[in-house]
């Protein structure tokens, strides 16, 4: 899987698994809701803080973030 097919398919899978909108990762994370969309739907690449943002996030290293590795 190419990292960014990676990184938008994990970015999903720890949303929903968390059960949470995608507002309140945006919110959290800093960045506008349409912004979160983006990225997971592959339409922008993220910037490093904004990777760093979402692996403090969601509690996972940013290898599993963008598929480099299999566990969080």
């Amino acid at each position: 899987m190419q990292p960014e097919e990676a990184f938008k398919s994990n970015l999903l899978a720890l949303r929903k698994e968390r059960g949470l909108s995608q507002k309140q990762v945006a919110d959290k994370a800093g960045i506008s809701e349409i912004g979160y969309r983006f990225l997971e739907k592959g339409h922008r690449k993220p910037s490093f803080d904004m990777l760093i943002a979402l692996a403090d996030f969601f509690d996972v290293s940013l290898d599993y973030l963008t598929g480099r590795k299999d566990e969080p």
